[in-house]
């Protein structure tokens, strides 16, 4: 147990800079190495791959990366209040790998928290795109008609509360490592930033592939930022295929954007 109390002001302010600074330098460190992907890729081949062929609007990428910051400061709280909340007992987080069954355990903890998230993550999407909440909420997302990299943090700020709260809420349900919060968070910012990378990287027949048509990718997501109405998910296509609400051009435009 650590010898601080992480509820002193003093202390807690420190950690949410610390926290701050390290989802910054993760969404940076990611979606720097994707953009450079999606630069390069312009002098390959690869560009037939680009799935919405608008131009990106002017200023787009420092309005994103602004309400990244934003949005980041955010996480970074939600993260600081679950460390508090674990040093008080009231988290279902353990520390201890001793058994079989613990690492057993590991993976399958993982894989059920990205399940939760996604349903999650479905269902308040889908709520965000009422009339009255878009317009104050989840507007700010839908800004970039054409998504990149740095679209996958910017939010408004009540969007960016309502996606932070998760944490929380997941460590007092489900018993959790340390290092599987890591790689869940971690595999939620990959994932983001290559769902709003407007460059499909999966190969050709992914979207039909036993495995591949429950994963989304870029194509999934862009046609969600210019369609508004379908492709709510964020790492499984399973509630929008179970219901209805995944895009009909979804495949035929996957296998445009990945012929050749």
């Amino acid at each position: 147990m650590i010898p601080y109390n992480l509820s002193d002001p003093r202390l807690f302010g420190i950690m949410v800079g610390v926290m701050f600074l390290m989802v910054v330098s993760r969404l940076v460190l990611v979606a720097g190495f994707f953009s450079l992907v999606y630069v390069v890729a312009r002098w390959t081949p690869l560009k037939k791959r680009r799935v919405n062929l608008r131009p990106y609007q002017r200023g787009q990428f420092w309005q994103e990366f602004g309400w990244s910051l934003v949005t980041a400061a955010i996480f970074a709280l939600a993260g600081a209040i679950a460390a508090v909340m674990w040093q008080r007992g009231w988290t279902a987080v353990y520390l201890e790998l001793n058994s079989l069954w613990d690492y057993i355990y590991f993976p399958l903890s993982i894989g059920l928290v990205l399940l939760l998230h996604e349903t999650y993550y479905y269902w308040l999407h889908r709520w965000m795109h009422q009339p009255k909440i878009y317009r104050r909420v989840h507007r700010v997302h839908h800004h970039s008609i054409v998504p990149s990299p740095w679209t996958a943090f910017s939010f408004h700020p009540w969007e960016a509360l309502l996606q932070a709260i998760f944490l929380p809420l997941i460590i007092v349900l489900v018993p959790l490592h340390p290092y599987a919060i890591v790689i869940q968070l971690s595999l939620m910012t990959v994932s983001s930033v290559i769902n709003h990378l407007n460059l499909e990287i999966y190969p050709r027949g992914f979207a039909e592939h036993w495995l591949g048509q429950w994963l989304i990718g870029a194509t999934h997501h862009s046609l969600h930022h210019s369609q508004f109405r379908c492709n709510y998910g964020l790492y499984f296509t399973f509630w929008d295929r179970w219901l209805g609400t995944e895009s009909r051009d979804y495949l035929p435009l996957f296998r445009d954007r990945t012929q050749g």
